[in-house]
């Protein structure tokens, strides 16, 4: 996130696959804390949503959310299809090889465009996994 404007708006890289769910939302969750912020408007531009959020009324009250990450609570997650799943659910999680050798932790999801890649950390070090079926 970043200042966008003079009048306190943020530009905000969107990664939801909904972006008009920022229209339905009248609180976000800014940066580890999940610090609640009252959703004043928001607009998409050129692929990113712009946002102005209450109490920051100008380009330099916007500065201090710079870097921060924008958050919605899980309960208000936009439902997803059977297989499908947000990638907190899967950073954490185990990985077990078919003979029941763990792997370690996911770490990381990498978005590579074709699929995504798994970043497991364990007693192999680091292993990149392809999210496919075949895998």
């Amino acid at each position: 996130m970043r200042p966008w404007g003079i009048l306190g708006e943020v530009k905000v890289e969107i990664l939801t696959d909904w972006p008009e769910r920022f229209a339905l939302l009248e609180h976000v969750y800014l940066g580890e804390e999940a610090m609640p912020c009252r959703l004043e408007r928001v607009r998409l531009h050129q692929g990113y949503a712009l946002l102005k959020l209450a109490g920051y009324d100008d380009r330099s009250a916007a500065e201090a959310l710079r870097g921060q990450v924008v958050q919605v609570p899980h309960e208000e997650a936009m439902p997803l299809d059977e297989g499908e799943y947000y990638v907190y659910q899967i950073e954490g999680l185990e990985v077990w090889t078919d003979e029941g050798e763990s792997l370690g932790r996911v770490v990381e999801v990498l978005f590579t465009g074709s699929n995504e890649v798994y970043v497991v950390h364990g007693p192999r070090g680091e292993v990149l996994i392809p999210a496919i079926a075949d895998v």
